[in-house]
């Protein structure tokens, strides 16, 4: 019964801004795991949650920044260059494949990439329906999409998985 859950994908439209609240990186100062997430309180002007100040803490060695408006970076394309958008840090789930580099955010996009990856039937909104046409997994490298690359993505994001969880302590 598992497997039929893991066949089919839908495309919920959900795009890069959608999992930029916690972005996981590597601390400048201790090279181990840190978080950039929005201050608390302040959701940006306008109430624009992408143009919000964030905060760079690392609970390794307990560094502390605050971006000072500081406009988000995002890559063009998802072949972008595994960093953080808004402090330029390597993000902390990346890996590199024989094909190109693999990178998520956080666990949550990590999560939506693997379903999408390891289902054999991925559906799409209709074409006529409104809403976003260029989501997340649509802006995909085209490699990542491959059925023939699927046992090696999927292999690669579970060890960014495990990493993750390692050096954040099992959380």
């Amino acid at each position: 019964m598992d497997s039929t859950a893991d066949a089919r994908f839908r495309d919920l439209r959900s795009t890069v801004y959608d999992y930029l609240d916690l972005v996981l990186v590597r601390c400048p100062r201790c090279a181990g795991a840190a978080r950039v997430v929005r201050v608390p309180g302040d959701e940006g002007p306008g109430g624009r949650r992408l143009f919000a100040p964030r905060r760079l803490v690392c609970g390794g060695c307990g560094l502390f920044r605050t971006s000072g408006g500081v406009p988000a970076t995002l890559p063009h394309g998802a072949a972008g260059p595994g960093t953080d958008p808004y402090f330029g840090r390597p993000l902390q789930l990346r890996q590199e494949t024989r094909h190109g580099l693999l990178w998520a955010y956080n666990l949550d996009h990590l999560d939506l990439i693997r379903r999408f990856v390891g289902a054999s039937l991925r559906e799409r909104a209709p074409w006529y329906d409104t809403g976003r046409k260029m989501t997340l997994v649509a802006r995909l490298p085209v490699w990542v999409k491959r059925a023939g690359n699927r046992d090696e993505v999927l292999r690669a994001l579970d060890r960014m998985r495990a990493r993750a969880h390692a050096e954040d302590g099992g959380a």
